[in-house]
């Protein structure tokens, strides 16, 4: 299964580009890696184009958002990474109280 999310970054170059330092090799912290993997998400990439960003998730099929929150409210390295890219990061306009990444709704596909 595929989902794709959004999300905005503060309109910043400067906060844009430490954003980015923080998503190069190496950058993210192997907790985090590990944290995701143990989550059943196969593949993720994030993509930006200005300061909107573009995630898509491969994941496995016992993979669950809820299940994922849960997980990751009771881990402190996800929590403390989470505050510290919430200072690049905003709410999309059309977001819910207290959303980050917003899942987006596939209006086409080509086959």
């Amino acid at each position: 299964m595929r989902y794709c999310l959004a999300l905005d970054l503060k309109d910043d170059p400067a906060l844009i580009a430490e954003y980015e330092r923080w998503h190069a090799p190496g950058g993210v912290p192997q907790a985090i890696l590990e944290s995701i993997r143990a989550a059943g998400i196969l593949d993720l990439e994030i993509w930006r184009t200005g300061n909107r960003l573009f995630m898509t998730m491969e994941v496995s099929d016992d993979f669950s958002f809820e299940k994922k929150a849960a997980t990751d409210a009771a881990d402190p390295a996800v929590q403390a990474w989470e505050a510290l890219m919430w200072q690049f990061q905003q709410p999309l306009p059309w977001a819910k109280e207290g959303e980050k990444w917003v899942l987006m709704e596939r209006i086409f596909k080509l086959n």
